[in-house]
């Protein structure tokens, strides 16, 4: 049901359902292994560049990499990668673009007459785009798909937890007092949909001198340690500002980024 809140408790049409396999089928030509979902519960916390580079990283580990980008009203991602020009299609799909490194990307800019034109559209036409980039594109083979999701708790995390088979989540967040109480709406929708979390990043946690090498903890302390005990899951990363990472977004040149620390993530997918 397009209405479903993810709640069977308070549902009247829940003993009608509950048995029945809401996910959408994978395009005939995609072979999809391992889906992630990358939130956020506000915007501005860098969850496209974590995206992006968690991508890059997995793929160099020797994994075959998509990104479906679904914040289909703000897209970034195909500027970060460098990439440029309309997706095509043929029998088999619509066909995602490759970046340098062959990760294979679809974002409803790929799509657009221009990159600066404005998505204005409502709601459900948005959710029906997420879906059709997971039905109608041609993946190939996938081992580990990231999605990187708009921020909050709406229409698109909704269709994303429902329809697809989402294996975890991963929740970005900043250290401000006012960004830690927007992760728990997004894990607590998690929980409330049932969808695994696998643990936490805390971007722009603190600036390190490049001089005498101290530790800056320019938004103040972060509360991820106390979110992360409170609802028993781990904390991935903290990761500091680095003003190299923007710059070389920027310059669509993200794969060059140092992605260390999300090696050591990806290995625990």
């Amino acid at each position: 049901m397009s209405s479903c809140s993810g709640n069977c408790s308070s549902c009247s049409s829940a003993e009608g359902c509950k048995d029945k396999d809401m996910h959408l089928k994978q395009n005939e030509y995609s072979d999809i292994k391992k889906i992630y979902a990358v939130v956020s519960g506000k915007g501005g916390v860098g969850k496209s560049s974590v995206t992006a580079m968690l991508a890059t990283a997995t793929q160099s580990l020797g994994k075959q990499v998509a990104v479906l980008d679904a914040d289909v009203t703000g897209p970034s991602i195909p500027k970060m990668f460098g990439i440029k020009g309309r997706a095509e299609a043929d029998a088999t799909g619509l066909l995602p673009k490759e970046t340098s490194t062959g990760i294979r990307v679809m974002s409803v800019n790929l799509l657009l007459p221009d990159e600066e034109s404005p998505v204005v559209w409502r709601g459900p036409v948005i959710s029906g785009v997420i879906q059709q980039f997971f039905t109608d594109v041609a993946w190939g083979d996938v081992d580990y798909m990231f999605v990187d999701m708009p921020p909050g708790t709406g229409d698109v995390p909704l269709t994303v937890f429902q329809q697809l088979k989402v294996d975890g989540i991963i929740v970005v967040a900043t250290p401000q007092d006012l960004v830690g109480l927007i992760v728990k709406k997004a894990i607590n929708m998690a929980n409330m949909m049932n969808i695994p979390i696998v643990g936490l990043i805390e971007n722009m946690s603190y600036f390190e001198c490049p001089d005498c090498g101290k530790k800056h903890s320019i938004f103040g302390e972060g509360k991820i340690d106390e979110i992360a005990a409170e609802y028993g899951i781990p904390v991935l990363a903290k990761l500091p500002i680095d003003t190299r990472t923007p710059s070389l977004a920027d310059k669509g040149a993200i794969e060059l980024c140092d992605t260390d620390a999300f090696a050591e993530i990806a290995k625990k997918l």
